[in-house]
């Protein structure tokens, strides 16, 4: 075995971003990942670009190491025959078709436990199993709310930069098969993992799904602003933009004596969090005019001495670099075989102590594994 989930092997019909992240973290955890794509064009991402490196997208690089590819063409009986094979020796199936695809083509929850009774059957939809409507990030980010809490103001929905609601559906699916693995450990007992994008954008709101759910209040955006906590916000700082995110009472005391206003504590205006919330326009100003005074990285080096939490606003470049100033280790190599250059890739985020993640191949060229039958380890 090597790895936590060394010995399993998952047979991934995932395509694009939420099926292809939960199936690259059970690989790095030394799971074998077995990815079925279609012949000539593959998975979507493999098109999505720029950024490219070399001529492959950087987008599909990001959620398909440590995987196999068999180029499979599901329309046809020998391509199903092969699927099916593949379906009966695994362990886990991940699939995100629109609903009713795999059971029209014979590779169901139904048909699977048939050849295979303890199979782990993850299927990741975008709005349920009953529903067809197809499930994009964007889509859901606007029909799910979360675009209505993001932006400058009210009248201005935006989207998150990334595709949040994919990954974090990625993580619960991840999350899901995990579980089911451990009550077939238990029991012998598989079963099936069902996903979806809407539910799992609205239980990741949090507070903001939870403020309509139990007080019937309808958030909306607020740009940078906090509903509940002030300061947390970005401010102004004398040479780019600042983040504060004062948590309590006892920080922003240590914030007031830290920028040379320590009656600000005191003030009945500023004293509690609630009373800062319903202050915040005047806070602001009076932090803004404190702040102009010395540099970002300066307020963040003196704040975060006094345990204010603080930081300036990075792009990705700065942030990646302060992830390897803390020892993080945020970016991994991996040398393979079957590549002229190394590939750079953002490393796991799972630390563990007896069974690390590991790196053990690039992401595959589309069927470069048709020959070996998915047998690669």
């Amino acid at each position: 075995m090597s790895g936590a989930l060394g010995g399993l092997v998952v047979a991934d019909f995932g395509r694009v971003l939420a099926g292809p992240y939960a199936t690259m973290l059970l690989a790095d955890l030394g799971a074998e990942v077995i990815k079925i794509e279609r012949p000539g064009s593959g998975d979507d991402t493999r098109s999505w670009g720029p950024p490219w490196v070399g001529d492959q997208s950087s987008y599909f690089l990001s959620v398909n190491r440590n995987k196999q590819s068999l180029s499979v063409d599901l329309t046809d009986p020998d391509g199903l025959a092969r699927a099916r094979d593949l379906v009966a020796r695994a362990d886990v199936v991940v699939e995100n078709f629109l609903p009713g695809t795999m059971d029209r083509l014979g590779l169901g929850y139904d048909d699977a436990r048939k050849i295979n009774p303890d199979i782990v059957y993850c299927s990741v939809t975008g709005f349920g199993g009953n529903n067809q409507l197809p499930g994009y990030d964007l889509l859901i980010q606007a029909v799910g709310g979360l675009m209505s809490i993001t932006g400058p103001d009210p009248d201005t929905p935006t989207k998150v930069g990334v595709a949040m609601v994919d990954v974090i559906t990625g993580l619960h699916a991840t999350v899901g098969i995990l579980a089911a693995l451990r009550h077939r450990d238990a029991t012998g007992e598989g079963q099936r993992v069902e996903v979806n994008l809407l539910s799992s954008l609205l239980s990741a709101l949090v507070n903001q799904s939870s403020a309509y759910v139990a007080a019937g209040v309808v958030p909306h955006a607020m740009g940078n602003r906090h509903p509940s906590i002030a300061p947390y916000e970005v401010f102004s700082a004398s040479d780019r933009p600042l983040v504060l995110a004062v948590g309590n009472d006892r920080q922003f005391a240590s914030l007031a004596k830290a920028i040379g206003l320590p009656d600000l504590a005191v003030d009945e205006r500023f004293s509690t969090n609630t009373a800062r919330v319903a202050h915040r326009e005047e806070l602001g100003r009076i932090l803004n005019d404190a702040l102009a005074a010395d540099t970002a990285d300066n307020w963040f080096t003196a704040l975060t001495a006094e345990r204010v939490p603080c930081g300036p606003l990075n792009d990705i470049d700065d942030a990646i670099a302060l992830a390897e100033r803390l020892g993080l280790a945020p970016v991994i190599t991996i040398d393979d075989d079957r590549r002229d250059a190394p590939i750079t890739q953002v490393a796991n985020p799972i630390r563990l102590s007896a069974t690390p993640a590991t790196y053990r191949s690039a992401p595959p060229l589309l069927g470069e594994d048709d020959t070996e039958e998915g047998s690669r380890g």
